[in-house]
């Protein structure tokens, strides 16, 4: 049975990876701030999923993450959900500093405690770290700033471990996973989405890239075709695009104006 811990499995993408992951026979940490929805989880699945409180902005979460770690007796896995985002043209510094906050701070938190997990455990297998970025990190979007600034810091941050564990001889693998939209209970029901995709028919894609190990995995095919083509866009047309084309849903961030991506 292989071991995979999930932080922010309380809702949206995390919620059902976890679920499905304990339907497949792993043992599954869960981790999120809401504890109602993790212990129903865990009542669910008594056998093999164990879950721990966590907020990823606190100064408690590393050991909070460590302790979940021994309850589940290791972890092969690690997948990192929990994000925020938000459209703010207005650039409201609230919700700029919420963001960076737990995409960023909270993201280094537990991705560097997992890496240090991974450094000083001699494990055969490597072990492996996966997160939830977005294809919002291809370029930088005028009306969500600090969202996709901090999806690209997450690709950065993961490319430098990656070099980092290359040097230090450490037994760990990376996989980037890139949604667009996707449908869950975050999203505005009353806003039209482009691309948009159910959980039902992303969820098993996501799983898929975990399983079969993929370094980066976007979500899905058109996506993929959409990001390779925003690469070709110079800068100085970038800049100069109609910011309308984010107003009328081509921004590709996993929550509506006002929503924790995954909780």
């Amino acid at each position: 049975m292989k071991n995979i811990l999930i932080i922010g499995a309380s809702s949206g993408i995390g919620r059902r990876v976890a679920e499905d992951f304990a339907l497949m026979g792993w043992r599954v940490g869960v981790a999120a701030r809401r504890e109602e929805p993790l212990k129903e989880l865990q009542e669910k699945h008594p056998d093999n999923v164990v879950y721990e409180t966590m907020d990823v902005t606190a100064n408690d979460c590393v050991e909070r993450f460590y302790r979940l770690i021994e309850r589940m007796n290791g972890m092969d896995v690690l997948l990192f959900a929990s994000g925020v985002g938000f459209q703010n043209p207005e650039l409201q510094l609230s919700r700029e500093v919420r963001t960076l906050e737990t995409n960023v701070v909270g993201f280094a938190r537990i991705v560097t405690a997992a890496y240090r997990y991974y450094r000083d455990t001699a494990n055969d297998a490597p072990g492996r770290i996966a997160f939830i970025s977005s294809v919002a990190s291809t370029k930088g979007i005028g009306v969500a700033a600090s969202y996709s600034a901090s999806k690209r810091f997450q690709r950065t941050y993961i490319e430098a471990l990656e070099q980092l564990a290359h040097k230090q001889r450490v037994n760990v693998k990376f996989t980037d996973i890139r949604p667009g939209f996707i449908r869950t209970p975050i999203l505005d029901e009353s806003r039209d989405y482009p691309l948009l995709m159910t959980l039902d028919y992303a969820a098993p894609l996501i799983e898929l890239a975990i399983i079969r190990g993929k370094r980066v995995a976007t979500v899905d095919w058109r996506w993929r075709l959409l990001c390779a083509a925003w690469r070709c866009i110079p800068s100085r047309w970038w800049v100069n695009m109609d910011i309308d084309m984010a107003q009328e849903r081509t921004f590709p961030a996993q929550a509506s104006t006002e929503n924790i991506i995954s909780k």
